[in-house]
């Protein structure tokens, strides 16, 4: 198994796999920064099919205040389709032709000194599809403070 594979951890709120979904290769989050108020850049380690990774609705962002303005869940609670990134909280477009960067921009602002953890997951390598787990490793800087 990949040290990125999905491990049906509970903490993570996903249903276990218990299939070779866990094991088809899927993009990494290599970082998500925050570049302006309302702004965050989405860094893939490998080109992306952009029907998945630009679908904010495969978008989780946990904060220690709850879920509250950009973030959609709290530090405890497990994610799930119940509270995903909607569509009407923002949306995710392509920096470049790279298929690896994006940029994911809200409708409100990010909370200021709030730290915010991204959670993309069901993003699938370019040309691929079916992945149904997790997209940030243990490597991943996913995490930010608001600013």
């Amino acid at each position: 198994m990949s040290q990125y594979a999905y491990t049906g951890e509970p903490y993570w709120g996903l249903p276990t796999v218990t299939d070779d979904r866990q094991m088809i290769p899927h993009p990494i989050l290599l970082e998500a920064r925050q570049t302006a108020p309302n702004q965050i850049l989405l860094m893939y380690d490998q080109r992306t099919d952009l029907a998945s990774a630009t679908n904010i609705s495969n978008y989780w962002i946990r904060s220690n205040a709850g879920p509250v303005g950009i973030a959609s869940v709290g530090m405890g609670e497990a994610i799930s389709p119940a509270n995903l990134i909607r569509p009407e909280m923002g949306m995710i477009t392509p920096v470049d032709n790279s298929k690896t960067r994006f940029v994911m921009t809200f409708r409100v602002n990010a909370m200021t000194g709030v730290l915010y953890v991204v959670l993309p997951c069901f993003v699938n390598l370019e040309g691929r599809s079916g992945y149904g787990g997790a997209n940030w490793g243990p490597f991943s800087r996913n995490m930010f403070i608001g600013m």
